[in-house]
């Protein structure tokens, strides 16, 4: 999952973005209305966390852009303003959820995951396929029953493989999800985090690599 925080006190907006990455959750960060339209015209997110009150461009007119132009795009709107009208107001601009500050991190965490599961068509909550079982949400994941001691980036790749079911993944769209604005693109990071995943997947090999398209998990060893 690759979620755009637009918040622009900086303190909150770093303390999210980084409790978003430990969580194995690509995360960016805009800091006003305006670079927000920009970056989310630039990149494939799935969430974009809103800030109501924000400088330059107004978060109601980013939210109403987004339902405009980006219909896959999930928006929680997050903001100091928690009365009865607010909440109403929020949701009527098209947002689909609210979240008041302050708040739980737990519970961000979590309805992120639920708007994740709303976009598209909704994986199953705990993904199988040829012996591996990932749990997104206990942040686990075995194969043939034997526990997988996997990073963060190579939890977030074997996460989107399975999400394929077989289909080939290409290295720019690995790039795209699992990692964040930072990433340079011409960077070897996919190949070297692919290379370490098959390895701790052990034998018979399931990561698969076709030559010019991408990687994809074989349906048997």
């Amino acid at each position: 999952m690759r979620v755009l925080i637009v918040e622009d006190e900086p303190f909150m907006a770093q303390a999210l973005v980084n409790g978003l990455r430990r969580e194995a959750i690509a995360a960016d960060h805009a800091a006003d209305g305006r670079s927000a339209l920009e970056q989310i015209a630039c990149h494939d997110y799935d969430v974009v966390v809103l800030d109501r009150d924000l400088p330059g461009v107004h978060g109601d007119e980013v939210c109403r852009r987004i339902v405009e132009g980006h219909s896959a795009v999930r928006v929680l709107m997050l903001t100091a303003a928690a009365s009865l009208d607010d909440r109403v107001g929020g949701l009527r601009l098209g947002a689909d959820d609210y979240l008041p500050k302050p708040f739980d991190f737990p519970e961000l965490v979590a309805r992120l995951h639920a708007l994740h599961r709303r976009s598209g068509a909704p994986p199953p909550p705990v993904l199988d396929w040829a012996g591996l079982r990932l749990d997104p949400y206990r942040r686990e994941a075995y194969r043939d029953g034997r526990y997988l001691r996997l990073t963060r980036k190579e939890f977030a790749v074997l996460h989107v493989l399975m999400s394929a079911q077989g289909g080939v993944v290409s290295a720019e769209t690995l790039l795209e999800k699992a990692w964040d604005q930072n990433a340079d693109p011409f960077t070897q990071a996919v190949r070297v985090t692919v290379s370490t995943l098959r390895r701790k997947l052990g034998q018979p090999s399931l990561l698969r690599t076709r030559t010019g398209a991408g990687y994809y998990l074989a349906c048997s060893a």
